[in-house]
This record gives structure tokens, sequence and C-alpha cells, in this order.
């Protein structure tokens, strides 16, 4: 089965271009050292956020259910290293508890098929992060959204409170739910999404998440 995004990656080879997201940037200002830090990128697309921390020094492990993403990936950033690039389903691994220092997942939750799906990754991510570590979210909520280019996609919509909530024994550096206004280059329509948009610190004590 196609997955939601595989007819731009088919169509483009740097699909979502080779600059950061948003937050993965101003998590820099939370850590401005990412040397030897352990790294998670779920639902990495074609890397340019494991690329980022990459080449900032991190080891990063960078998985995606689409292998034509994974194929553009590898074609995009030839020349960095520290990154693994592996095929894989969230929902069909098994993450090591407090194994990482930042876990992605930038994109990757509202592409789950049920909000049960999504609690249970993540209830996994955060008991992956380490204490004191990060986890970024980038995730369309269900305030507003315009599907147009995005035929046959049924994104799980949460609330962008229900997200807090997720949250809610953790830090919460930054919390929005704003639009956003996109241009896909496979098709050329314009359109918005609302999106969550969290980065949250595990705290360092021993407490639940």
């Amino acid at each position: 089965m196609p997955l939601p995004y595989d007819a731009g990656y088919a169509l483009c080879p740097c699909f979502w271009g080779r600059r950061p997201g948003r937050l993965v940037s101003e998590l820099t200002r939370l850590l401005p050292s990412w040397q030897d830090l352990s790294v998670l990128d779920l639902g990495c697309g074609e890397g340019k956020n494991a690329a980022f921390a990459a080449k900032r020094g991190a080891n990063v492990l960078a998985i995606d259910a689409s292998r034509l993403a994974l194929r553009n990936a590898v074609a995009a950033w030839p020349r960095v290293s520290n990154i693994h690039w592996q095929h894989a389903d969230i929902r069909e691994i098994e993450l090591l508890p407090n194994a990482y220092d930042v876990i992605l997942a930038y994109g990757l939750l509202h592409c789950l098929t049920s909000e049960s799906q999504v609690l249970r990754v993540v209830a996994d991510i955060q008991h992956a992060t380490i204490a004191g570590g990060f986890n970024v979210v980038c995730a369309f909520n269900s305030r507003h959204q315009d599907l147009r280019a995005h035929p046959g996609f049924v994104p799980t919509l949460l609330a962008h409170d229900d997200y807090v909530r997720l949250y809610s024994t953790w830090a919460l550096d930054h919390s929005t739910d704003t639009d956003l206004n996109e241009t896909h280059p496979h098709n050329g329509i314009p359109h918005t999404h609302s999106m969550t948009r969290l980065i949250a610190r595990k705290p360092s004590h021993d407490h639940p998440a």
C-alpha cells in the first residue's frame, strides 16, 4: 500500500528540501553541543533533520517506513557520516529504554492509523528517552486540515491540548498550535495544516513520563 508521501518521494528527489525543521534548529538553543549525542529520528523522510544532527556530531538512527524516502535520503546526504538509515515501521519495532538523548517525531504521529497507536508510540518514545533528554514533536492536529494536496490520506488527528497532556509531566520548552501554509513540489496545490509543535524535556529526576 502506498504511504502518504510516496507520490512526492517518487517524483521529487528532495521533496522536503534540505533545511532542517524549525524546531530542530531551535533545539540548538537548548543543546549548544550535539557531539556524541544519541539521536533517533522517527519518520525521518529524506533525512534533513537527521543530517542536521549528524553534521553536529550526533550519532543518528534514522527510521522511515517508506523505501522511497530512504532512497532519496541516501542520495541527498552521501557524505554525512554518523547516520544509520533503517527501513522499519515504528509500530513493529521495540525501542530500548533510556537509550536516546533526543528523539524526533517530525511529521510522524498523524501518519499513524488510530489514536491508540499515537498514544502507544508517544509512550514508547518517552520511555526510550534518557532523563533530561528531549522529544521534538511536530504533528497535524484536529483544529483545521486542508487535505486537497493529499488525496486518499486520512490522518489521525488529536487536539493540540491532547498532545500537551501527553507531556504534562515533562518541561515544555516550546508548545504552539499554528498554521503551516505549504505547496508540495509534485502537485503545486497550496494548502494549510494546523500543526502542534512541541519541544519537551524529560524530567531529570525519577518521575514517570
